[in-house]
């Protein structure tokens, strides 16, 4: 079994293919761990402050903050966003951002259904739709699960 190399020497790695080190630290975060794929997210464009303004942005329902990404990029990000934030409704660490990065909001049964919603996204990513169309209402989408909050029920 081949494992991902320890967070010291990946960040070493990633350093050393000309990333600085705060750089390096927040897109291995972002990759998961993956020197590759964090090389692959800086030069794609994305920087360590617009990764963790990320959340906050889709919060806010920002598509500007996603105007230049593919599709794909979308929805692997908001997976990601998604992921974290029903890993600490149900109290786990995050694994792509930082908690304090993270919004307050978001309910675990919103979460669940918006999972879901971009599972079925990711198989039509990079299908040739209007990518305005589809970056608006990915981002639509993402403010609204962000914004959810559990549902009160009282009896009587």
């Amino acid at each position: 079994t081949m494992a991902w190399p320890d967070a010291q020497s990946a960040g070493a790695w990633v350093e050393a293919q000309g990333l600085v080190r705060d750089q390096a630290i927040v897109l291995l975060r972002a990759s998961g761990g993956r020197p590759d794929d964090a090389l692959a997210l800086a030069q794609a464009g994305h920087s360590a402050k617009s990764w963790r303004q990320f959340p906050t942005a889709m919060a806010r329902g920002d598509v500007a903050a996603v105007r230049d990404w593919s599709g794909a990029q979308i929805v692997d990000a908001l997976q990601k966003l998604c992921h974290d934030l029903a890993a600490l409704q149900s109290g786990a660490s995050p694994r792509f951002f930082e908690p304090s990065d993270l919004p307050s909001g978001g309910s675990l049964p919103a979460l669940t259904a918006w999972s879901k919603a971009l599972a079925r996204a990711m198989r039509t990513a990079e299908h040739p739709f209007n990518p305005g169309l589809m970056q608006e209402a990915l981002v639509s989408q993402a403010q609204s699960a962000l914004n959810s909050r559990p549902q009160v029920t009282f009896s009587v």
